[in-house]
């Protein structure tokens, strides 16, 4: 597939670019609430630049897949192949153990991170508190991840554009949306302990759906992005009701407890 420089005079081409810049701007709501999570470990003051070394160097590498989508195509042809349930035959490309892999390590550290934030509560009863990252590691895991799901947007954009320098201006354009966005998402789930749970919740889906999609069992993503907007407008819901009612506090007397 060459670069070829596109035709902006022919409506076709935006509405192409419009279409992929939006698609690739719903693929990276996941990817947005991970850097979320983990720039909200660093310091306030590094958070930000954790955010845009990290989606900068995630644009690099997107970009330079794009520049190689022939390469990324083959990755798709099978190198593994075994038997499942019932002698059924299953050939796993490179793309489909790059998913597997990620799709582990979503899962595995976004169930260590609600085990920490369950543990936070005890941490005056002498367990010991979780060091804070380092923003070395915070930008390392956005890239790895963002790296992931790139293979995911990229093949998408494939099947949708035939044109390289249209699928490398989405890209640019899907980044930095969300390098704007990161910012206000991780002071929101920062400020809501119940929202952190709800991402970090959405990941570990994101995840299964990952693992599903390596062994060839496709998940519908509307019906994941569905039910986490449903449960994000519960839980919108419940934070305005619990800032509406402050806890009730009963003013008892020393005769009245004696009483009890």
């Amino acid at each position: 597939m060459d670069i070829i420089l596109p035709n902006f005079a022919d409506p076709g081409v935006w509405i192409s670019l419009v279409t992929l810049c939006f698609l690739e701007i719903v693929l990276g709501i996941d990817n947005v609430i991970f850097i979320s999570i983990v720039a909200g470990k660093l310091p306030e003051s590094q958070q930000r630049k954790a955010r845009i070394v990290g989606l900068s160097l995630a644009m690099i590498f997107r970009v330079g897949l794009l520049l190689c989508i022939n390469w990324i195509i083959g990755l798709t042809d099978p190198v593994v192949s075994f038997k499942w349930i019932n002698d059924m035959l299953i050939a796993l490309s490179w793309k489909d153990l790059i998913l597997l892999a990620g799709g582990i390590f979503l899962i595995v550290k976004s169930t260590l991170e609600i085990h920490h934030k369950l543990q936070e509560d005890h941490a005056g009863e002498g367990k010991t508190v979780k060091k804070p990252k380092t923003l070395t590691s915070v930008i390392l895991q956005i890239v790895l991840v963002d790296a992931v799901f790139s293979f995911d947007s990229i093949l998408t954009a494939v099947g949708l554009v035939d044109n390289v320098l249209i699928m490398i201006i989405a890209v640019i354009v899907s980044i930095i949306i969300m390098m704007l966005f990161a910012g206000p998402v991780t002071r929101i789930i920062n400020k809501q302990p119940t929202l952190q749970m709800l991402a970090l919740s959405f990941l570990i889906v994101i995840g299964v759906v990952l693992v599903a999609s390596g062994f060839h069992q496709e998940v519908s993503k509307g019906i994941i992005y569905s039910c986490l907007g449903f449960s994000l407008i519960v839980e919108l819901l419940n934070i305005r009701l619990r800032s509406r009612h402050a806890p009730v506090s009963l003013n008892t007397t020393k005769a009245d407890t004696d009483k009890l």
